[in-house]
């Protein structure tokens, strides 16, 4: 190893006393285990923990003309870059109010003059200790921290590729568009968005909770890749046993959601308000819905908010099988059916920022007409 390497490895010591002759015998005290800078003056002193690297510790003396040895540990601790460098005061005075003025000022010992070496020796040597050892709890800590983050994330992405691929395959397996997902997936990001300061709403519309209602509502027909192509791609309507069948796709995306969550390793699963919205969203607050008839606010919040946003997408497409209505006629729709299809706090919500999912359905609207 070279000699710089060696000088560059040692703790740096900054001492500071406005008598040179001090200084020299805590440097001669000190050369050769440490490396040494010297300050005679308290913004010397200040300006030389703030260049490069921070010392590793601090000998200051207390009295000193102009800046005193107190405010300059104050200035010390109270930088970001030198808060965590230690204090040791040397000073001749030793009353317990000295004493308490400087370890409320931020120092962390008190070596008395006149000075004994070995108690330099000892003191320094403890301290760096300490220090060391909370640099490197810090470090750790620090790693930790981002382990943590670094492992959400990844979490986070998983959750996210999960959802996607599962809303990729009811998207395939329904031929009504992709853009029917994304949009409705807006509009209840919308909606939740403008009743989230509501308060019987605001215990639920969370952050966390309108972001995970947003990814999940592409799965509310996830059940539909169990009903039969005769069903499913007629182009016509139901007769009311094939309608009796279709309706099975509640409980079939419950189910398949379910068999998902059983796979995951917790019991808080983020596919919970999936299963919600794919089993609750034609259920009808008046109870006359499917597949259990609930009624009310027994009805999840989730599906009662995936049952406007639907109902409304649906009735502003086009079909093989019917015409599109208006945006305007869609909300009159939805307006009407407050209090016996809908939620009708959710419906106050959804006229409220009509005019937003008026965009919203612009800017995702269909190229073609498929069937149903």
């Amino acid at each position: 190893m070279s000699e710089g390497n060696t000088a560059a490895a040692k703790p740096t010591i900054v001492i500071v006393d406005d008598a040179p002759e001090n200084i020299r015998i805590l440097s001669s005290i000190l050369n050769g285990v440490y490396r040494t800078k010297a300050a005679t003056s308290g913004a010397k002193a200040i300006e030389i923990c703030n260049e490069g690297e921070p010392p590793d510790l601090v000998l200051l003396d207390v009295m000193m003309p102009g800046i005193d040895g107190l405010e300059v540990c104050r200035q010390i601790r109270g930088n970001y870059k030198t808060r965590d460098v230690p204090v040791i005061f040397l000073t001749a005075k030793s009353t317990m109010e000295d004493e308490r003025k400087g370890f409320e000022a931020g120092g962390v010992d008190y070596i008395t003059k006149p000075i004994s070496p070995p108690v330099v020796e000892a003191r320094v040597k403890t301290h760096l200790e300490l220090k060391s050892a909370r640099d490197i709890l810090k470090s750790r800590n620090e790693y930790l921290e981002q382990e943590v983050a670094r492992r959400t994330e990844e979490i986070a992405v998983i959750q996210d590729v999960t959802m996607a691929a599962m809303g990729s395959l009811a998207e395939t397996r329904d031929n009504e568009t992709g853009n029917h997902i994304r949009r409705t997936q807006h509009y209840i990001k919308v909606i939740a968005l403008q009743m989230s300061a509501w308060p019987e709403f605001s215990d639920y519309l969370d952050r966390g909770t309108i972001e995970l209602l947003y990814k999940s509502a592409p799965l509310h027909d996830i059940g539909k890749v169990g009903i039969p192509d005769s069903i499913l791609l007629k182009p016509g309507k139901l007769t009311v046993d094939e309608f009796e069948v279709m309706k099975t796709h509640t409980t079939l995306g419950r189910d398949s959601i379910m068999a998902a969550e059983r796979l995951l390793p917790t019991q808080t699963s983020f596919l919970a308000l999936a299963r919600e919205i794919a089993w609750c969203h034609h259920e009808k607050w008046n109870g006359s819905g499917y597949p259990r008839g609930l009624s009310g606010t027994s009805i999840p919040i989730s599906g009662r908010l995936m049952a406007v946003v639907d109902v409304y997408d649906a009735l502003m497409s086009k079909r093989v099988y019917k015409s599109a209505m208006s945006h305007e006629e869609s909300v009159e729709v939805i307006e009407g059916g407050a209090g016996t299809h809908f939620d009708p706090n959710i419906v106050e919500g959804f006229l409220q920022v009509a005019e937003l999912l008026k965009s919203v359905a612009k800017k995702f609207a269909d190229e073609a007409v498929v069937s149903r």
